[in-house]
Protein backbone atom coordinates (compact mmCIF):
# COMPACT_ATOMS: atom_id res chain seq x y z
CA UNK A 1 0.00 0.00 0.00
CA UNK A 2 1.59 3.59 -0.78
CA UNK A 3 0.66 6.67 0.72
CA UNK A 4 -1.74 8.00 -2.05
CA UNK A 5 -3.68 4.74 -1.49
CA UNK A 6 -3.36 5.34 2.16
CA UNK A 7 -4.49 8.82 2.05
CA UNK A 8 -7.62 7.73 -0.20
CA UNK A 9 -8.82 4.92 1.89
CA UNK A 10 -8.63 7.17 5.66
CA UNK A 11 -11.67 9.34 3.88
CA UNK A 12 -14.70 9.29 5.55
CA UNK A 13 -16.32 8.47 2.16
CA UNK A 14 -13.85 5.35 1.38
CA UNK A 15 -13.94 4.09 5.18
CA UNK A 16 -17.63 4.71 4.95
CA UNK A 17 -18.83 3.05 1.56
CA UNK A 18 -16.55 -0.07 2.93
CA UNK A 19 -18.35 -0.52 5.49
CA UNK A 20 -21.74 -0.75 3.58
CA UNK A 21 -20.46 -3.42 1.15
CA UNK A 22 -21.94 -6.86 2.05
CA UNK A 23 -20.52 -9.23 4.31
CA UNK A 24 -17.10 -10.27 3.14
CA UNK A 25 -17.50 -14.37 3.39
CA UNK A 26 -18.73 -15.25 0.40
CA UNK A 27 -17.31 -14.64 -3.25
CA UNK A 28 -18.93 -11.92 -5.14
CA UNK A 29 -18.70 -11.18 -8.69
CA UNK A 30 -16.08 -8.13 -8.48
CA UNK A 31 -16.14 -7.24 -11.77
CA UNK A 32 -20.52 -5.97 -11.10
CA UNK A 33 -19.29 -4.75 -7.51
CA UNK A 34 -16.62 -2.49 -9.54
CA UNK A 35 -19.60 -1.71 -12.07
CA UNK A 36 -21.62 -0.53 -9.29
CA UNK A 37 -19.64 1.63 -7.47
CA UNK A 38 -18.57 3.22 -10.39
CA UNK A 39 -22.32 3.90 -11.30
CA UNK A 40 -22.87 5.60 -8.10
CA UNK A 41 -20.21 7.89 -8.61
CA UNK A 42 -17.14 7.04 -6.72
CA UNK A 43 -14.23 7.84 -8.29
CA UNK A 44 -11.34 5.23 -9.64
CA UNK A 45 -9.08 5.67 -6.52
CA UNK A 46 -11.80 4.75 -4.13
CA UNK A 47 -13.45 2.29 -5.88
CA UNK A 48 -9.70 0.45 -5.59
CA UNK A 49 -8.62 1.06 -2.61
CA UNK A 50 -12.29 0.03 -0.99
CA UNK A 51 -12.21 -3.06 -3.06
CA UNK A 52 -8.23 -4.11 -2.07
CA UNK A 53 -9.65 -4.06 1.78
CA UNK A 54 -12.92 -6.14 0.55
CA UNK A 55 -10.68 -8.62 -0.81
CA UNK A 56 -7.98 -8.53 2.33
CA UNK A 57 -10.93 -8.95 4.69
CA UNK A 58 -12.07 -12.01 2.77
CA UNK A 59 -8.82 -13.52 3.20
CA UNK A 60 -8.11 -12.19 6.94
CA UNK A 61 -11.47 -14.18 8.24
CA UNK A 62 -9.35 -17.31 8.41
CA UNK A 63 -6.61 -15.50 10.66
CA UNK A 64 -8.82 -12.86 12.48
CA UNK A 65 -12.40 -14.29 12.20
CA UNK A 66 -15.06 -11.84 12.67
CA UNK A 67 -12.79 -9.36 13.49
CA UNK A 68 -11.66 -9.03 10.12
CA UNK A 69 -14.64 -7.30 9.22
CA UNK A 70 -13.66 -4.19 11.03
CA UNK A 71 -10.14 -4.44 10.82
CA UNK A 72 -8.03 -2.54 7.89
CA UNK A 73 -5.07 -4.40 6.02
CA UNK A 74 -1.87 -4.19 4.15
CA UNK A 75 -0.98 -7.09 1.58
CA UNK A 76 2.39 -8.38 2.98
CA UNK A 77 1.23 -7.05 6.88
CA UNK A 78 -1.63 -9.84 6.98
CA UNK A 79 0.64 -12.53 5.34
CA UNK A 80 3.04 -12.25 8.21
CA UNK A 81 0.20 -11.36 11.06
CA UNK A 82 -0.29 -13.84 13.96
CA UNK A 83 -3.47 -15.95 13.77
CA UNK A 84 -6.19 -14.42 16.80
CA UNK A 85 -5.50 -17.77 18.56
CA UNK A 86 -1.86 -18.06 18.18
CA UNK A 87 -1.67 -14.17 19.12
CA UNK A 88 -4.19 -14.74 22.56
CA UNK A 89 -1.34 -17.85 23.50
CA UNK A 90 1.54 -14.62 22.86
CA UNK A 91 -0.59 -12.67 25.49
CA UNK A 92 -1.34 -14.54 27.97
CA UNK A 93 2.14 -15.00 28.24
CA UNK A 94 3.15 -12.11 29.21
CA UNK A 95 -0.05 -11.47 31.72
CA UNK A 96 0.91 -15.04 33.41
CA UNK A 97 4.73 -13.27 33.63
CA UNK A 98 3.20 -10.52 35.42
CA UNK A 99 4.36 -8.04 32.99
CA UNK A 100 1.99 -4.75 32.82
CA UNK A 101 3.74 -3.33 29.46
CA UNK A 102 4.77 -4.96 26.36
CA UNK A 103 6.48 -3.07 23.15
CA UNK A 104 5.54 -4.75 20.27
CA UNK A 105 8.66 -3.65 17.76
CA UNK A 106 7.73 -4.38 14.36
CA UNK A 107 3.72 -4.59 14.83
CA UNK A 108 2.96 -4.59 11.29
CA UNK A 109 -1.27 -4.44 11.30
CA UNK A 110 -1.34 -4.99 15.36
CA UNK A 111 -2.38 -8.14 15.52
CA UNK A 112 -0.40 -9.46 18.36
CA UNK A 113 -1.10 -5.81 20.18
CA UNK A 114 -4.65 -6.52 19.39
CA UNK A 115 -4.53 -9.60 21.98
CA UNK A 116 -1.77 -7.67 24.35
CA UNK A 117 -4.73 -4.82 24.25
CA UNK A 118 -6.99 -7.32 25.23
CA UNK A 119 -5.70 -8.79 28.44
CA UNK A 120 -5.55 -4.94 29.59
CA UNK A 121 -1.43 -4.78 28.91
CA UNK A 122 0.02 -1.20 28.02
CA UNK A 123 1.16 -1.61 24.72
CA UNK A 124 3.47 0.61 22.57
CA UNK A 125 3.44 -0.49 18.92
CA UNK A 126 6.42 0.31 17.26
CA UNK A 127 6.65 -0.17 12.91
CA UNK A 128 8.66 1.89 10.55
CA UNK A 129 6.64 1.75 7.25
CA UNK A 130 3.97 4.96 7.18
CA UNK A 131 1.51 3.06 5.63
CA UNK A 132 1.50 -0.10 8.03
CA UNK A 133 1.65 2.29 10.94
CA UNK A 134 -1.54 4.46 10.00
CA UNK A 135 -3.71 0.96 9.33
CA UNK A 136 -1.96 -0.64 12.83
CA UNK A 137 -3.03 2.81 14.62
CA UNK A 138 -6.69 2.20 12.96
CA UNK A 139 -7.11 -1.29 14.09
CA UNK A 140 -5.93 -0.15 17.70
CA UNK A 141 -8.04 2.98 18.19
CA UNK A 142 -10.31 0.93 20.54
CA UNK A 143 -7.56 1.16 23.14
CA UNK A 144 -6.70 3.50 25.23
CA UNK A 145 -3.67 2.07 26.73
CA UNK A 146 -2.65 1.23 23.69
CA UNK A 147 -0.26 3.63 21.52
CA UNK A 148 1.21 3.68 17.79
CA UNK A 149 4.52 4.73 17.35
CA UNK A 150 6.32 5.27 13.71
CA UNK A 151 9.68 4.03 14.37
CA UNK A 152 12.62 1.60 14.27
CA UNK A 153 12.60 -1.55 16.32
CA UNK A 154 16.07 -1.37 16.77
CA UNK A 155 16.18 2.25 18.58
CA UNK A 156 13.27 2.42 20.57
CA UNK A 157 14.38 2.71 24.34
CA UNK A 158 13.68 -0.79 26.14
CA UNK A 159 13.50 1.12 29.49
CA UNK A 160 9.64 2.15 28.37
CA UNK A 161 8.10 -1.91 28.57
CA UNK A 162 8.70 -4.30 31.15
CA UNK A 163 8.51 -6.97 28.14
CA UNK A 164 9.41 -7.16 24.26
CA UNK A 165 7.85 -8.56 21.38
CA UNK A 166 9.20 -9.05 18.02
CA UNK A 167 8.49 -9.97 14.47
CA UNK A 168 11.03 -9.60 12.41
CA UNK A 169 9.98 -9.30 8.54
CA UNK A 170 10.91 -11.79 6.60
CA UNK A 171 9.45 -10.70 3.35
CA UNK A 172 10.94 -8.00 1.20
CA UNK A 173 8.35 -6.99 -1.49
CA UNK A 174 7.50 -10.42 -3.02
CA UNK A 175 10.87 -11.78 -1.71
CA UNK A 176 11.02 -14.29 1.20
CA UNK A 177 14.15 -13.77 3.09
CA UNK A 178 16.03 -16.73 4.11
CA UNK A 179 19.05 -15.50 5.95
CA UNK A 180 19.21 -14.21 9.53
CA UNK A 181 20.66 -11.09 8.74
CA UNK A 182 18.32 -9.87 6.45
CA UNK A 183 15.60 -9.67 8.54
CA UNK A 184 14.04 -6.65 9.59
CA UNK A 185 15.18 -6.40 12.60
CA UNK A 186 18.31 -8.91 12.15
CA UNK A 187 18.13 -12.14 14.38
CA UNK A 188 21.08 -10.72 15.98
CA UNK A 189 19.67 -7.40 16.92
CA UNK A 190 16.45 -9.23 18.23
CA UNK A 191 18.22 -11.35 20.65
CA UNK A 192 20.70 -8.59 21.42
CA UNK A 193 17.04 -7.32 22.64
CA UNK A 194 15.97 -9.89 24.35
CA UNK A 195 18.72 -10.38 26.65
CA UNK A 196 18.15 -6.76 28.17
CA UNK A 197 14.36 -7.73 28.50
CA UNK A 198 11.88 -10.75 28.67
CA UNK A 199 10.59 -10.96 25.14
CA UNK A 200 9.23 -13.64 22.62
CA UNK A 201 10.65 -13.30 18.98
CA UNK A 202 8.68 -14.68 16.41
CA UNK A 203 10.31 -16.66 13.46
CA UNK A 204 9.25 -19.21 11.01
CA UNK A 205 8.61 -22.78 11.96
CA UNK A 206 11.23 -24.25 10.06
CA UNK A 207 14.18 -21.86 10.68
CA UNK A 208 17.63 -23.92 10.83
CA UNK A 209 17.86 -25.23 14.43
CA UNK A 210 21.86 -24.16 14.23
CA UNK A 211 21.04 -20.46 14.42
CA UNK A 212 18.78 -21.07 17.68
CA UNK A 213 20.79 -19.92 20.76
CA UNK A 214 21.36 -21.67 23.85
CA UNK A 215 19.72 -20.29 27.08
CA UNK A 216 15.88 -19.74 25.72
CA UNK A 217 12.95 -21.39 25.52
CA UNK A 218 12.11 -22.45 22.16
CA UNK A 219 8.54 -23.23 21.26
CA UNK A 220 7.03 -24.57 18.17
CA UNK A 221 3.04 -23.65 17.79
CA UNK A 222 0.41 -25.80 15.23
CA UNK A 223 -2.84 -24.63 14.79
CA UNK A 224 -4.81 -26.45 13.31
CA UNK A 225 -2.79 -29.16 12.13
CA UNK A 226 -0.46 -26.48 10.58
CA UNK A 227 2.81 -25.23 12.14
CA UNK A 228 2.66 -21.63 11.95
CA UNK A 229 5.93 -20.43 14.37
CA UNK A 230 8.34 -20.54 16.15
CA UNK A 231 9.41 -18.48 19.21
CA UNK A 232 11.78 -17.93 21.05
CA UNK A 233 11.78 -16.92 25.19
CA UNK A 234 13.47 -14.94 27.33
CA UNK A 235 13.95 -14.04 30.71
CA UNK A 236 10.87 -14.07 32.88
CA UNK A 237 8.45 -15.13 29.71
CA UNK A 238 11.28 -18.57 29.55
CA UNK A 239 9.87 -21.37 31.65
CA UNK A 240 12.51 -22.65 33.95
CA UNK A 241 13.87 -26.22 32.97
CA UNK A 242 11.90 -25.72 29.02
CA UNK A 243 13.94 -25.82 25.97
CA UNK A 244 11.93 -27.26 24.04
CA UNK A 245 7.95 -27.12 23.46
CA UNK A 246 4.98 -28.02 20.75
CA UNK A 247 1.99 -26.05 21.54
CA UNK A 248 -0.87 -27.76 19.90
CA UNK A 249 -3.84 -25.29 19.15
CA UNK A 250 -7.27 -27.28 17.92
CA UNK A 251 -11.12 -26.53 18.15
CA UNK A 252 -10.99 -28.03 21.29
CA UNK A 253 -8.31 -26.48 23.06
CA UNK A 254 -5.09 -26.63 23.36
CA UNK A 255 -2.07 -29.33 24.70
CA UNK A 256 1.52 -28.54 24.66
CA UNK A 257 4.06 -31.34 25.35
CA UNK A 258 7.81 -29.98 26.63
CA UNK A 259 11.27 -30.86 27.32
CA UNK A 260 14.28 -29.41 28.53
CA UNK A 261 15.89 -30.50 24.82
CA UNK A 262 15.59 -32.15 21.92
CA UNK A 263 14.14 -36.22 23.19
CA UNK A 264 16.09 -38.95 22.32
CA UNK A 265 14.94 -41.25 19.89
CA UNK A 266 12.51 -44.10 20.67
CA UNK A 267 13.99 -47.55 18.79
CA UNK A 268 12.64 -48.61 15.86
CA UNK A 269 10.43 -51.78 16.43
CA UNK A 270 7.62 -53.70 14.39
CA UNK A 271 4.91 -52.71 12.90
CA UNK A 272 1.75 -53.00 15.66
CA UNK A 273 -1.79 -52.65 15.46
CA UNK A 274 -1.70 -48.57 15.59
CA UNK A 275 -0.05 -46.00 13.41
CA UNK A 276 0.82 -42.35 14.62
CA UNK A 277 0.89 -39.47 12.58
CA UNK A 278 3.20 -36.55 14.65
CA UNK A 279 2.00 -33.15 14.79
CA UNK A 280 4.17 -30.86 12.94
CA UNK A 281 5.16 -28.86 15.90
CA UNK A 282 6.66 -32.26 17.73
CA UNK A 283 8.51 -32.84 14.98
CA UNK A 284 9.99 -29.69 14.61
CA UNK A 285 10.64 -29.71 18.18
CA UNK A 286 12.42 -32.92 17.77
CA UNK A 287 10.01 -34.55 20.90
CA UNK A 288 9.10 -37.23 18.84
CA UNK A 289 10.89 -39.66 20.91
CA UNK A 290 9.23 -38.11 24.42
CA UNK A 291 6.09 -38.63 22.58
CA UNK A 292 6.37 -42.27 21.37
CA UNK A 293 7.48 -43.34 24.99
CA UNK A 294 4.27 -41.75 26.33
CA UNK A 295 2.14 -43.83 24.27
CA UNK A 296 4.20 -46.79 24.66
CA UNK A 297 5.43 -47.05 21.48
CA UNK A 298 8.30 -47.31 19.15
CA UNK A 299 9.51 -45.93 15.56
CA UNK A 300 8.20 -47.30 12.48
CA UNK A 301 12.02 -46.68 10.59
CA UNK A 302 14.66 -45.05 12.66
CA UNK A 303 14.46 -42.38 9.82
CA UNK A 304 11.05 -41.64 9.77
CA UNK A 305 8.77 -39.72 12.42
CA UNK A 306 5.69 -42.07 12.32
CA UNK A 307 5.47 -43.99 15.34
CA UNK A 308 3.73 -47.44 16.02
CA UNK A 309 1.98 -49.36 19.11
CA UNK A 310 -0.16 -52.21 19.59
CA UNK A 311 -2.70 -50.24 21.62
CA UNK A 312 -4.74 -47.26 20.83
CA UNK A 313 -4.18 -44.17 23.07
CA UNK A 314 -5.71 -41.18 22.32
CA UNK A 315 -3.20 -37.93 22.26
CA UNK A 316 -3.55 -34.69 21.27
CA UNK A 317 0.24 -34.49 19.57
CA UNK A 318 -0.38 -37.46 16.93
CA UNK A 319 -3.06 -38.49 14.36
CA UNK A 320 -3.80 -42.07 15.19
CA UNK A 321 -4.68 -44.88 12.63
CA UNK A 322 -5.30 -48.45 12.81
CA UNK A 323 -3.15 -50.54 10.35
CA UNK A 324 -5.58 -52.38 7.97
CA UNK A 325 -3.42 -54.12 5.63
CA UNK A 326 0.30 -54.24 5.45
CA UNK A 327 1.44 -54.62 1.14
CA UNK A 328 4.84 -54.26 -0.84
CA UNK A 329 5.01 -51.28 -2.60
CA UNK A 330 3.93 -52.05 -5.54
CA UNK A 331 1.58 -50.11 -7.73
CA UNK A 332 -0.29 -53.21 -9.88
CA UNK A 333 -0.23 -55.27 -6.33
CA UNK A 334 -2.11 -52.54 -4.72
CA UNK A 335 -4.20 -51.15 -7.13
CA UNK A 336 -6.06 -55.14 -6.95
CA UNK A 337 -6.27 -54.85 -3.53
CA UNK A 338 -7.96 -51.68 -3.77
CA UNK A 339 -10.38 -53.04 -6.82
CA UNK A 340 -11.59 -56.10 -4.95
CA UNK A 341 -12.16 -53.63 -1.63
CA UNK A 342 -14.14 -51.14 -3.91
CA UNK A 343 -11.95 -48.29 -2.97
CA UNK A 344 -12.14 -45.54 -5.39
CA UNK A 345 -11.08 -42.45 -3.63
CA UNK A 346 -7.42 -42.77 -1.94
CA UNK A 347 -5.86 -40.42 0.25
CA UNK A 348 -2.05 -41.17 -0.03
CA UNK A 349 0.39 -40.16 3.19
CA UNK A 350 4.19 -40.71 2.15
CA UNK A 351 7.47 -40.73 4.92
CA UNK A 352 10.94 -41.58 3.64
CA UNK A 353 9.92 -42.71 0.10
CA UNK A 354 10.92 -41.08 -3.00
CA UNK A 355 7.23 -40.79 -4.85
CA UNK A 356 4.91 -38.58 -6.34
CA UNK A 357 1.52 -39.18 -4.68
CA UNK A 358 -1.00 -37.93 -7.39
CA UNK A 359 1.57 -39.95 -10.24
CA UNK A 360 1.14 -43.03 -7.82
CA UNK A 361 -2.46 -43.04 -7.53
CA UNK A 362 -3.03 -42.65 -11.45
CA UNK A 363 -0.94 -46.31 -11.79
CA UNK A 364 -3.44 -47.60 -8.78
CA UNK A 365 -6.49 -46.61 -11.11
CA UNK A 366 -9.25 -46.63 -7.95
CA UNK A 367 -12.15 -47.52 -9.05
CA UNK A 368 -15.60 -47.67 -6.46
CA UNK A 369 -17.74 -45.88 -4.20
CA UNK A 370 -15.47 -46.56 -1.01
CA UNK A 371 -12.38 -44.35 0.30
CA UNK A 372 -9.69 -45.28 2.49
CA UNK A 373 -5.97 -43.91 3.54
CA UNK A 374 -2.60 -45.10 2.32
CA UNK A 375 0.38 -44.43 3.54
CA UNK A 376 3.88 -45.51 1.88
CA UNK A 377 6.77 -45.56 3.85
CA UNK A 378 9.57 -48.08 5.31
CA UNK A 379 9.58 -50.45 7.30
CA UNK A 380 12.89 -51.53 8.69
CA UNK A 381 14.76 -50.08 5.83
CA UNK A 382 12.13 -51.90 3.28
CA UNK A 383 9.12 -49.94 1.25
CA UNK A 384 5.73 -50.91 2.32
CA UNK A 385 2.09 -50.08 1.53
CA UNK A 386 -0.59 -49.46 4.88
CA UNK A 387 -3.90 -49.34 3.98
CA UNK A 388 -5.32 -47.64 7.55
CA UNK A 389 -7.96 -45.88 8.69
CA UNK A 390 -8.20 -43.31 11.22
CA UNK A 391 -9.18 -43.68 14.41
CA UNK A 392 -11.06 -40.03 14.70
Amino acid sequence: MDTSELRELLTPEALGLLEQLPPSEGAPDAVRLVSRLRKEGHPPARVAAVLTQYRLRRKAVAKFGPFAERMLFTAPGLEQASRLAVAAQHAGRYRAAGLGSVADLGCGIGGDSMAFSALDLRVTAVERDEPTAAVASYNLAPWVRTTVELGDATAFDVERAEGLWLDPARREGARRLSAPDDFSPSLDAALALAAQRPTGIKLAPGMDRALLPEGLEAQWVSDGGEVVELVLWSGALARDGIGRAALVLTAEGSAELTAPADSADAAAGALGEYLYEPDGAVIRARLIGDLARRLDGRMLDETIAWITADRLEPTPFARAFRVLERWPLDAKRIGRELKQRGIGTVEIKKRGVDIDPAAFRKQLKPTGSGSATLVLTRLAGERAALLVERCD
